[in-house]
């Protein structure tokens, strides 16, 4: 995430609560997350950047290109992140609702970073075994980096377990400094 973060928290937590008092928690995070691609692209910043571009037209531009993909709430809700200058913090915005929507599901996201690719069996027994150490259910979103050398870095919440060669080698590097 990026430093919108702290522009984007309280929409996303007003907008989360909306969703789940209206039991349409779903219809959001699509919303969000369409508003977020189209913030993304570069012809979009280039008319946020046009002084010559109204903030009327701009977020009827956004409207029009999200076209059935927004709701009235969600066109409003273009119109309020145009209108308040906070376009720019759309995928934070879309990141930090779906954080809220697994936390309120009781599901945790895991980034896992390995040197070499993940057998079905191996991300089934990691993600049994963080649901056992964080008592809740374990979504894992797998990359590789073959800087690590062999192992895993997992990274869930605040939790962060380095199993990797890098991370071993690196400790014995500082130990060995003192």
């Amino acid at each position: 995430m990026s430093e919108y973060i702290t522009f984007a928290r309280p929409y996303a937590r007003a907008i989360y609560d909306l969703a789940l008092a209206e039991g349409s928690v779903e219809q959001w995070g699509g919303m969000l997350n369409v508003i977020a691609e189209v913030a993304a692209q570069e012809q979009v910043a280039t008319l946020v950047g046009d002084p010559r571009v109204s903030d009327d037209l701009l977020a009827q531009v956004i409207i029009d290109v999200c076209a059935d993909a927004l709701n009235s709430e969600g066109r409003n809700l273009v119109r309020l992140l145009v209108e308040n200058r906070r376009l720019s913090c759309a995928t934070d915005l879309a990141a930090l609702f779906e954080h809220l929507r697994a936390q309120g599901e009781g599901v945790i996201e895991a980034e896992v970073i390995s040197a070499k690719p993940l057998s079905d069996r191996q991300q089934g027994e990691l993600a049994g075994a963080l649901k056992k150490r964080l008592g809740r259910e374990v979504t894992l979103h797998t990359t590789l980096d073959e800087t690590l050398l062999a192992g895993v870095l997992v990274r869930a919440g605040d939790l962060v377990i380095d199993g990797s060669y890098k991370g071993r080698l690196g400790q014995l590097s500082r130990a060995m400094s003192c």
